[in-house]
This record gives C-alpha cells, sequence and structure tokens, in this order.
C-alpha cells in the first residue's frame, strides 16, 4: 500500500463543496471515482480543508492510499485524465510516508478572498469574485484587520453549524491588498472555523462601505456572539490556496 499527497486545483461552481454529499456533487466525490476506475480499489481521498459549495482551490492538498503498484507520475496522467471534464485537476503527485495525513499532518492553512468593486456585472469572472457595486476603503479595512489577528474566541465570525470543539482559533495574517478596483484579502492560520474566512471579509467590506469602523469590528469581535455579525461575504471569491506541512 502506498500513501500518495496531492495538491489538487478545482473551480467550486458546480460542486456542494469538496466534501463528499448525498445530494449532490463533491471534489472529494469526483477524485475517489477518477481513483477507483484507475486502481478498482475503494479510495478514500482526505483533504486539508473542507471548502464549501462555491469556494475554489489553487493548491488543496490531499491524500489517498493505493494497493496496486503505480509511479506519481502515472497516478497523475491517469487522475487528469478521467477526471475531465470536471473543473478539477491535479497539479502534483508524490508518495509520502504511511503517517503523513493531508488534515491532521498541516500547521497552517492559507486562504485568499478577491473582491472586485464595480457597478457593471461580472462577465468572466462571474463565480470566481465577489463584485461590489461600490468602492471600497481598502486602507480602513487593513487598517480593521489588524484587531482580528491573533487568538481570540471568534464566536462572532463562526458558522452556527459549526462543529469544531472550541471557538478559539489563532489568525496569524489577515492583510487587505487594494490594486484599483481589485481588493485581496489574504488569510493565513493554523486552523479556521466554519464560514470565519466569509465572515471576517464580510465585516471588514462594511467596515470599507463606510457602515462600520474599526471599532465596530473590535466590538463584534469581543461580543463573541453570532448576532453580532455584520455580514457573510459570498462564496464566490474564496480560494483556498495551500497548506504547509513540517
Amino acid at each position: 500500500m502506498t500513501r500518495f499527497a496531492l495538491t489538487v486545483e478545482y473551480d467550486g461552481r458546480p460542486f456542494m463543496g469538496w466534501q463528499r454529499q448525498d445530494h449532490g456533487p463533491s471534489v472529494q466525490a469526483a477524485v475517489e471515482r477518477a481513483a477507483h476506475e484507475i486502481t478498482g480499489e475503494t479510495v478514500a481521498v482526505h483533504a486539508a480543508g473542507r471548502t464549501d459549495a462555491g469556494v475554489h482551490a489553487l493548491g488543496m492538498r490531499a491524500h489517498l492510499d493505493v494497493a496496486r503498484p503505480i509511479t506519481p507520475f502515472r497516478l497523475t496522467e491517469a487522475l487528469n485524465a478521467r477526471l475531465r471534464p470536471d473543473p478539477v485537476a491535479v497539479l502534483a503527485c508524490e508518495a509520502v510516508a504511511d503517517n503523513w495525513h493531508a488534515r491532521f499532518s498541516c500547521v497552517a492553512r492559507h486562504y485568499e478572498y478577491r473582491i472586485v468593486t464595480r457597478r457593471a456585472p461580472l462577465t468572466w469572472e462571474t463565480g470566481l469574485a465577489w463584485r461590489v457595486p461600490q468602492e471600497l476603503d481598502a486602507d480602513a479595512m487593513a487598517d480593521a484587520a489588524r484587531v482580528l489577528v491573533g487568538r481570540h474566541d471568534f464566536t462572532t465570525f463562526r458558522s452556527a453549524h459549526c462543529q469544531a470543539d472550541s471557538p478559539l482559533r489563532t489568525l496569524d495574517r489577515l492583510e487587505v491588498v487594494g490594486d484599483g478596483e481589485r481588493i485581496s484579502v489574504f488569510v493565513s492560520a493554523r486552523s479556521f472555523l466554519h464560514h470565519q474566512v466569509r465572515s471576517m471579509v464580510g465585516c471588514l467590506a462594511m467596515v470599507g462601505q463606510g457602515k462600520w469602523s474599526k471599532a465596530d469590528l473590535k466590538a463584534a469581535l469581543e461580543a463573541a456572539d453570532r448576532t453580532a455579525l455584520g455580514f457573510n461575504a459570498p462564496p464566490d471569491g474564496l480560494y483556498f490556496v495551500r497548506a504547509d506541512y513540517p
């Protein structure tokens, strides 16, 4: 039995998310189906993160165990051939130690959220960025973001359906970078609560619109109450960028 680590890119628009679902297509099911067609084995694919419906990945890490002798190159080629026409691609594959785990061995996860501020509708970027029809003050957003960095109780920014044991998380990076009509929010932590990134971005956008101040964002954090949340950004602009391992 060989454990293979994969780096997977996908467009999240056609999927219910990463995790296998009974009521719709998922990225996990697509990769598992392709692996079964190649090996004839019932293969479970584990990922570094469970992205929601409509969320994308530039470099999701995952692993699977295969009994059949096969090289990483052949496995990559075979997976990509069988994943078509789903918008999923295996960018890299390598054999790893049996105790390496895409989720539990991960020490940091990195996301990017993409915003486009314009009145005109998006065309080819529909579902790939969040269109906000008015200008946002990226500098105010960047300044306010600093209050969320560090270890906090992120209950306010946590989905009501989150299954994590604790709302405490350490946010290592929350950086807002503006470039004309485009704003990117870069977020890094060892782990996140369900909807945490989207909830933080939604509230930062309210700061950028002048509806909230930095003090309002701080008060929402300190409230540790989901009802204090200002807004939950849509999944369209969220990308899982990469996962780090020791």
